[in-house]
């Protein structure tokens, strides 16, 4: 992919509106799990939004992260085959932890709310909002920043500013390491984020889907 197009102003600026966005989301955060989900799914739009326009504006337009207009639907089918082949390599790597004698469900497994109306809204936000959100940020504005230093530099910084982004209790984070390095590997040589946000999008979808079927 080409480098350098990103730059320095576009990074902070980028940040300077998560922290922002963040700080003043939780103002409307309230202890209810009901509640919390749709204001980080809108907050997620409104970083992505805010974000867009510095990047329409400050560049190129979207095509310096790879998101023109002729690049979508190329992207979409792209997308879909690289989806599939890390589906079939997700699938045989949980066969082989199975035959070690261990359930790969709860390696991916997540915590999904209770309420059967607020799991409709958990999968519209994890497994839309938020992937595209993040591929945005973390692929189009990190990798594509640090990516003028080279595809290693890149890949290693923006993985792990990922995973650094979903805590949680497992001492390994398996899904968190594989999907920034797919991700970024997807960006890199396709050069349009469409297809890693297909990837995180139907990755995501999937793991809720395992969870709240087994």
């Amino acid at each position: 992919m080409e480098t350098k197009k990103i730059e320095l102003k576009i990074l902070l600026s980028s940040v300077a509106i998560i922290i922002l966005v963040e700080a003043a989301a939780r103002i409307f955060l309230p202890s209810g799990k009901s509640v919390i989900i749709p204001v980080v799914g809108a907050a997620r739009v409104v970083e992505v939004s805010l974000i867009l326009l510095v990047i329409f504006f400050w560049t190129s337009g979207l095509s310096s992260i790879g998101l023109a207009r002729d690049q979508i639907l190329p992207g979409i089918i792209k997308g879909l085959i690289w989806a599939a082949g890390f589906g079939l390599a997700a699938a045989l790597c949980m066969a082989l932890v199975y035959a070690a004698g261990i359930n790969p469900i709860r390696l991916i497994q997540t915590s999904l709310p209770s309420e059967s109306r607020n799991v409709v809204v958990y999968f519209i936000v994890g497994g839309l909002v938020a992937p595209a959100a993040e591929e945005i940020f973390f692929r189009g504005i990190i990798y594509g920043f640090f990516r003028r230093w080279g595809v290693l530099l890149a890949l290693l910084i923006s993985t792990l500013l990922f995973i650094a982004a979903h805590p949680g209790g497992a001492v390994l984070p398996l899904t968190q390491i594989a999907g920034g390095f797919v991700f970024a590997l997807a960006y890199e040589i396709e050069g349009c984020l469409m297809v890693p946000i297909l990837i995180h999008s139907l990755g995501n979808l999937t793991i809720f889907a395992l969870t709240l079927f087994f």
